[in-house]
């Protein structure tokens, strides 16, 4: 069910009921989604494709970003600096 910002906010009970019984309201902003309220006992997508084996978290975590270059050129500098 597709519903706009407007009628949520003016019958956000009876949407919410919608929601207990099952229903996945998509909201949407001059006719854009913009966010979906599903069940809380509904497995996302991916929690989802998790309980299936069918995709696996990170074995680690990624690393951190490495730390910014001081320069006094442009980034346009850099490279060509880089390409001699």
């Amino acid at each position: 069910m597709e519903i706009g910002i407007r009628e949520l906010r003016d019958g956000l009970s009876r949407h919410l009921a919608e929601v207990r019984r099952g229903a996945t309201v998509t909201v949407t902003d001059h006719g854009r989604p913009i966010a979906r309220i599903v069940p809380v006992e509904r497995l996302s997508r991916l929690e989802q494709l998790r309980a299936e084996g069918r995709v696996r978290p990170a074995a680690r975590r990624r690393r951190p970003a490495p730390d910014p270059v001081e320069s006094s050129g442009s980034v346009s500098d850099l490279v060509d600096d880089q390409r001699r």
